[in-house]
């Protein structure tokens, strides 16, 4: 029997999963941060630590597994993979992979080894991958580089500057100034404006939430911004899809972080639509529906030469972040 092993790294968990050839999970791993952008000493243990455990609950050796694959947070550019490239080599693990963790939300929702997927959970990534293998990625630099469209941060400042723009009357009314303040506790704006002014208070990441609400009940700014947003998030997937000449193929477009893959589609998700049907007529968007570690285990699965069945997907997608027990390394 084949075994393959899948990892998620991010910033604050890292996550490992070997399953066999039926899907069956027969060890997983857990501990901290694993992206070396933020601790390198501290990703490359948590990594190590997180794999190890998933071998011994197996009882396997490195060299047992069929492949690894790696989705790892922080791998960005070629310096990153100078750096990933030996740290991962040094697990001995002899078949691997490594990539960004933004591929791995990619086959977690796809129902082929390529594809686009679409990120917008605090922050923003898209990436896309074609047929032939070659990847390309955008996001996670922010505002300077082009990015800030549609992600939770995003959205939150938007609902913020929104009330604010509806108090004093350089915008139109909305829902939103009610909302913000009902979910902040001030009393009024210019509570909420002396403290973003004189304290550093940064509106909170929930706000972003308060958008499809309000765009929900009909309010026409919430829903314009969803739209605007949205359409940046699909021109994202579209350009991706061009550069890489999958215009004519088949192929989903995986909607995955917590904006995306857990509001319930509506104005920006058909926005988003919009220019990747113009970019790719025979492409689907669809919502993220496993765990991105099993969407590693499916790529290590690729990269072994595997077709996985129906049976075998049921069952990855089964598998809950919750279930995946282990000890932190701080």
């Amino acid at each position: 029997m084949d075994f393959f092993m899948g990892v998620d790294a991010g910033g604050s968990k890292t996550y490992s999963l070997i399953a066999d050839a039926s899907g069956k999970v027969v060890g997983r791993g857990r501990a901290g941060n694993g992206n070396h952008q933020i601790n390198l000493r501290e990703a490359k243990r948590n990594i190590a630590s997180a794999c190890s455990q998933a071998l011994e609950e197996a009882g396997l050796a490195p060299g047992d597994l069929a492949f690894a694959y790696f989705g790892l947070a922080g791998a960005d550019r070629e310096p990153d993979y100078k750096i990933l490239r030996p740290m991962i080599a040094g697990l001995a693990i002899p078949r691997h992979a490594i990539t960004c963790d933004t591929m791995i939300a990619m086959r977690a929702g796809s129902s082929r080894p390529y594809g686009a997927v679409v990120i917008s959970g605090t922050g923003f990534n898209a990436a896309a991958r074609n047929r032939a293998g070659d990847e390309l990625q955008y996001g996670g630099f922010g505002f300077m580089f082009g990015d800030g469209h549609g992600s939770g941060r995003g959205l939150a400042n938007l609902a913020f500057r929104s009330a604010v723009r509806a108090w004093d009357g350089r915008g139109k009314p909305t829902l939103l100034h009610d909302l913000v303040l009902e979910r902040t506790g001030f009393a009024g704006v210019p509570d909420m404006l002396d403290a973003a002014l004189d304290a550093g208070y940064e509106p909170p990441l929930h706000l972003a939430e308060l958008m499809f609400r309000a765009a929900a009940q009909g309010d026409e700014v919430a829903s314009a911004i969803l739209a605007q947003e949205g359409a940046e998030l699909g021109n994202a997937a579209a350009a991706l899809i061009r550069r890489l000449g999958m215009a004519g193929e088949e192929f989903e477009v995986v909607l995955g972080g917590s904006v995306l893959a857990k509001s319930a589609p509506g104005v920006m998700h058909e926005a988003l639509a919009e220019p990747v049907r113009l970019a790719a007529p025979n492409a689907r968007v669809v919502q993220i529906t496993m765990e991105p570690v099993a969407g590693a285990v499916l790529s290590a699965m690729d990269h072994a030469g595997y077709r996985p069945g129906p049976a075998v997907l049921d069952r990855l997608r089964n598998i809950s972040y919750a279930d995946l027990k282990g000890d932190d390394v701080k």
